[in-house]
């Protein structure tokens, strides 16, 4: 099976040794994703609202480039610093995927790998 690795450019890549995402045959895993720019600057710091909406339509362009769309998600998995903030993770990611209604988890995790960033979220596509 072909094995096609995705990246982003993200500083941490090349440091730790992963791809922002990874296709093979139908099946796409894209990597714990988070709020981070082109520039590998911070967004929306302090916002969980805009950061999940911005790490999606992230997670959008890498599925793309591999293929796929978010219709073809089946998973994803957030990872928050503060479960409280529940709806406001949420509701960005019902924005997203109402009608297509992917298995997903939100799980709170003690920190991520910087301050800035509330959420990080990981996603499973499979192209049928």
């Amino acid at each position: 099976m072909e094995r096609t690795n995705y990246s982003s450019g993200a500083v941490w890549e090349d440091i730790v040794g992963y791809s922002r995402a990874v296709r093979m045959g139908n099946v796409i895993e894209v990597t714990g994703t988070v709020a981070l720019d082109d520039n590998n600057n911070p967004v929306a710091p302090g916002n969980a609202y805009e950061q999940t909406r911005f790490i999606i339509a992230k997670i959008e362009k890498v599925l793309e480039n591999a293929g796929a769309t978010l219709k073809d998600v089946v998973r994803t998995r957030m990872f928050v610093t503060d479960i409280s903030r529940w709806k406001e993770y949420g509701k960005a990611h019902g924005e997203f995927f109402s009608n297509i209604r992917p298995c997903t988890s939100m799980i709170e995790v003690k920190g991520l790998i910087a301050p800035e960033y509330l959420i990080e979220i990981e996603a499973t596509a499979v192209i049928g």
